[in-house]
C-alpha cells in the first residue's frame, strides 16, 4: 500500500513538473538578438534569395559549358533501293563487290550506322567569353540582392519589435489611467452621496473612464497588430505561440554622423548600389555578345563510327572523319540588328536605374538621418514635458483633494500627464527605429 501511495505521489509530481516546464517553453520570451535570429533561420524571402543565387550559379555552370567539347553518340538506320545511296551504303559496309552488283538495280539495302561525334568551338566572335562574364556578375548581383534583402529583413524586424514594445507601454499607461479615473470616480460617488460633490463631477469622470477605455481597447488592438506583423517577418504563422521580451531596455542611439560621411559609407558598399552597378556591367557584356554575332564563327568536329548491315561490329568497317567548319552570317532577316538593338536599350535602361538607386538612397539616408535626429530631440524633450506633467497633476490632486478646483481640471492634468508619458514612449522607440532605418539606409547592418 505505501509502495502504491509513492507511485502515485511520485506520478502526480512528474506531471505537475511536466506541465510546468511545457508552460514555460511555451511562454519563452524572445528578445530582439533572438527575434533577429529566428528571423533570419526562417524568414521564406531569404530562402528565396539563397534559391535566386543558385540558380544564377547554375546559369554561370551553363554558359562555361561552351568552352568544353560537346560529345554525343548515335544509332542512324537506312534502308533504300536508290542506286545511289545503296552504292554509298555498299562502299561504307565495305561489302561492295564489282563482279556481282548491277548498279542500277541494286535491290534494297540496309544500313546501321553506330556513331560517336565530339565538337569544339574555336571561335565564336567572343559571345561564350561574354555571356560567361556576363553569368559571373549575374551571380554576384543575386549575392547583393540577397545581402539587400536582409538589411531590409533586419529593419523591419526592429521596427516592428520596437513598435509591439511601444504599444505594449501604451497599453499600461491606457490601464494606469482607467485604475487612476475609476477610483477618483469611485471616491467622488461616495461624495456625491455625502452632498459634497456636485452631480456634473461624478459624470465627467465617467465619460473620462470610458474615453480611457476606448484607449485601451484601442491599444490593446495595437499589440496584436503588431506581434501578426512581426510573427509574419519571422516566418511564423499567426496561430503560432510567440512573445517579446517587454522588460528589455535598449539604449538610446547616438546622434548620426554628417550625411557626406554617411553617404560615402552607403555608397562604398550598399548592396542594393553594387547590384544595379552589376546590372549595368551585365548590359554591356550582353551587348558585346550580340554585336559579336557579325563575326566569322569556327567549329571543330570529329565523327567515329562504322557501317553494316546489322549491328554486329567490325573493326574492318570504321570510319574516322574530322574537319573544321567556318560559318558567317551574311543575311540573318535583321535579326541581328534588333538583338543589338534590344541589348542597347537594355544598357540604356540599367544605366538609368542606377542612377535612380543611387538618388533613392540619398534620399533614403536623408531621411533616415532626419527622422533619427528629431526623434532624439523629441526625447529630450519629452522627458522634460513628462516630469512638468506628473508635477502638474500631484498639485491639482492635492487642490482636488482640498476642493479649490474642479474635477474638468483634474481630468486636464491628467489627460496631459497621459500624453506626455505616451509622447516620451513614442520618441524613444521612434528613435530605435529610425536607427535601423538609418542602418538599413546605409546598407550595411553589423
Amino acid at each position: 500500500m505505501k509502495q502504491l501511495t509513492f507511485l502515485f505521489f511520485s506520478a502526480t509530481l512528474l506531471l505537475a513538473l511536466s506541465k510546468l516546464v511545457f508552460a514555460e517553453s511555451a511562454m519563452q520570451s524572445y528578445n530582439l538578438e533572438q527575434a533577429i535570429d529566428l528571423a533570419l533561420a526562417n524568414n521564406p524571402e531569404l530562402s528565396i534569395m539563397q534559391a535566386r543565387i543558385e540558380q544564377a550559379d547554375a546559369q554561370l555552370g551553363q554558359a562555361m559549358a561552351s568552352f568544353y567539347p560537346q560529345l554525343k553518340t548515335s544509332l542512324s538506320y537506312q534502308y533504300s533501293n536508290n542506286p545511289a545511296q545503296a552504292f554509298a551504303m555498299l562502299i561504307a559496309e565495305r561489302r561492295l563487290n564489282f563482279a556481282g552488283t548491277n548498279f542500277n538495280q541494286p535491290g534494297f539495302i540496309e544500313d546501321y550506322r553506330p556513331q560517336v561525334s565530339a565538337s569544339y568551338a574555336l571561335f565564336r566572335g567572343g559571345q561564350d567569353y561574354y555571356q560567361s562574364q556576363a553569368a559571373k556578375l549575374g551571380v554576384e548581383v543575386s549575392e547583393y540582392e540577397k545581402s539587400a534583402t536582409r538589411n531590409r529583413l533586419l529593419s523591419n524586424v526592429t521596427a516592428a519589435y520596437y513598435g509591439e514594445l511601444a504599444a505594449i507601454d501604451a497599453h499600461k499607461i491606457s490601464q494606469r489611467a482607467i485604475e487612476a479615473v475609476q477610483s477618483e470616480l469611485d471616491q467622488s460617488r461616495v461624495r456625491f452621496d455625502a452632498g459634497t460633490v456636485l452631480k456634473s463631477d461624478v459624470l465627467s469622470l465617467e465619460v473620462q473612464l470610458a474615453e480611457a477605455k476606448e484607449q485601451d481597447i484601442q491599444a490593446a488592438n495595437v499589440i496584436e497588430m503588431a506581434q501578426n506583423m512581426l510573427k509574419t517577418l519571422l516566418g511564423l504563422s499567426i496561430n503560432e505561440v510567440f512573445a517579446i521580451n517587454e522588460t528589455q531596455v535598449s539604449a538610446l542611439p547616438a546622434a548620426p554622423a554628417g550625411f557626406d560621411d554617411l553617404l560615402n559609407e552607403a555608397l562604398s558598399h550598399h548592396p542594393e548600389l553594387k547590384a544595379a552597378e552589376n546590372r549595368v556591367a551585365i548590359a554591356e557584356k550582353q551587348l558585346a555578345a550580340a554585336q559579336a554575332a557579325y563575326l566569322p564563327r569556327a567549329d571543330a568536329f570529329v565523327n567515329y563510327g562504322s557501317d553494316s548491315k546489322n549491328l554486329t561490329y567490325n573493326s574492318n568497317r570504321d570510319n574516322v572523319s574530322a574537319g573544321v567548319i567556318v560559318e558567317l552570317d551574311l543575311f540573318t532577316g535583321f535579326s541581328t540588328q534588333e538583338k543589338i538593338k534590344k541589348a542597347e536599350h537594355e544598357l540604356t535602361a540599367a544605366q538609368e536605374t542606377a542612377r535612380q538607386t543611387r538618388l533613392r538612397i540619398e534620399n533614403q539616408l536623408k531621411s533616415a538621418q532626419l527622422r533619427l535626429q528629431e526623434a532624439l530631440n523629441r526625447v529630450q524633450v519629452s522627458a522634460v514635458a513628462v516630469q512638468s506633467a506628473q508635477e502638474a497633476l500631484r498639485l491639482v490632486n492635492e487642490q482636488r483633494q482640498a476642493g479649490v478646483v474642479t474635477v474638468t481640471r483634474y481630468l486636464e492634468a491628467e489627460v496631459a500627464r497621459d500624453r506626455a508619458n505616451t509622447r516620451q514612449i513614442s520618441s524613444r522607440y521612434d528613435a530605435l527605429r529610425a536607427e535601423a532605418e538609418l542602418k538599413q539606409a546605409i546598407g550595411f547592418w553589423q
